[in-house]
């Protein structure tokens, strides 16, 4: 059995998701996340819904388990692995489509000006982050408050 069939997507992505592939291999995020993939020596396979699966990031930053470049989700663990957390893999799916929403690679100064202003209100780069927020805070493995916040 294939990746992709372990992750129920024996049918090919949807109109929506190969237009958001296609929006981000134009916009250049994909070809970022697949080199960065590559430099750091991961395991790149094709995933579900379009993406594509860097599995065994081993680089120090960032220290989420697992984040995304365009259309290419780094993870820390392997894709099987991956592919079993469904709302981990959904979280990051939607952080492929703000990529494209933000015209590529505008996301990264974006996403960091979000996560800074959410440090500073909530101590939590990601509870106040309107990205994490949008992509969904608990999928993602933040929280939804803090003691800040109380």
């Amino acid at each position: 059995m294939t990746l992709r069939q372990r992750a129920g997507s024996v049918h090919g992505p949807t109109t929506a998701q190969r237009l958001r592939r296609a929006a981000n291999l134009l916009n250049g995020s994909t070809l970022a996340g697949l080199a960065v993939a590559l430099a750091a020596r991961t395991r790149i396979s094709a995933g579900p819904r379009g993406l594509v699966i860097a599995a065994g990031y081993r680089w120090r930053l960032p220290f989420a388990h697992a984040y995304t470049l365009g259309n290419v989700v780094l993870c820390r663990s392997s894709a099987e692995d991956l592919l079993s957390r469904p709302a981990l893999l959904g979280h990051e799916e939607r952080h492929c489509s703000q990529y494209a929403g933000c015209m590529g690679l505008p996301f990264v100064p974006l996403y960091l000006a979000a996560a800074g202003w959410s440090v500073l209100r909530t101590g939590n780069p990601g509870t106040a982050n309107i990205f994490e927020r949008r992509a969904g805070l608990a999928a993602g493995g933040y929280p939804l408050t803090t003691e800040r916040q109380a």
